[in-house]
């Protein structure tokens, strides 16, 4: 039998960074996350956010690449999105998105980073916040493209 853990913090935003995914629907737009998830035997440990990203704690099966994960997840929620009506702004996601892998020891310290989204944005912008975690994780902020758009 084989063992394989693969725990990613994925970061993905709205299109131009817009603000448009409010707390009053967000909570359904996270459990139609979780579904697609489950479909593709993946395990989300935590999803949250701000009008203008999100973050999700998941196990990936690893019967599927990281980028065909987020290219359905990305593609089915946005079609959702659009016949819910629940997101009347919303014009797509970002281009791109980000996705760090971390041993499972580490599982509860993003857990709680993620659970604790809002109060971070009181004192941080989503720019501040992501530059912050691409340099944590030894990436020069200024070559990233997820921004850009």
């Amino acid at each position: 039998m084989s063992y394989i853990s693969l725990l990613y913090h994925i970061i993905f935003r709205t299109k131009y960074s817009t603000n448009v995914i409010m707390d009053e629907h967000a909570s359904k737009l996270y459990e139609y996350m979780v579904g697609i998830a489950r479909n593709r035997k993946s395990f989300v440990y935590i999803i949250g956010g701000m009008p203008n990203h999100i973050h999700m704690l998941i196990s990936i099966s690893p019967e599927i690449a990281i980028s065909e994960f987020m290219q359905v997840l990305k593609s089915e929620t946005s079609k959702w999105i659009k016949q819910t009506g629940l997101f009347p702004d919303f014009i797509g996601w970002g281009s791109g998105y980000a996705a760090f892998s971390y041993g499972i020891n580490m599982k509860s310290t993003i857990y709680r980073y993620i659970q604790n989204q809002k109060e971070h944005h009181c004192r941080k912008s989503f720019r501040e916040e992501y530059e912050k975690i691409m340099r944590d994780n030894g990436l020069d902020p200024t070559t990233d493209l997820f921004l850009k758009d």
